[in-house]
């Protein structure tokens, strides 16, 4: 996912899409724990989406739109 994906995304769906990616994050976990996990990549991608998703919502809420 991309910055100017998650730009375009109303409030209402980058928190959906959060809410969803700490869902994936919390399973990956368990799957890496348990040794079926097969895309380890996938954890790294999941945690970066949700750090970008989140400092785009600081910065909206920072600018007041």
């Amino acid at each position: 996912m991309k910055a100017t994906d998650v730009r375009a995304m109303s409030a209402d769906q980058m928190g959906d899409e959060l809410l969803s990616l700490k869902k994936e994050l919390f399973n990956l976990r368990f799957q890496q724990a348990s040794g079926a996990n097969e895309n380890t990549a996938r954890m790294r991608q999941v945690r970066r989406d949700i750090a970008r998703i989140k400092t785009i919502q600081g910065q909206s809420a920072r600018s007041g739109s």
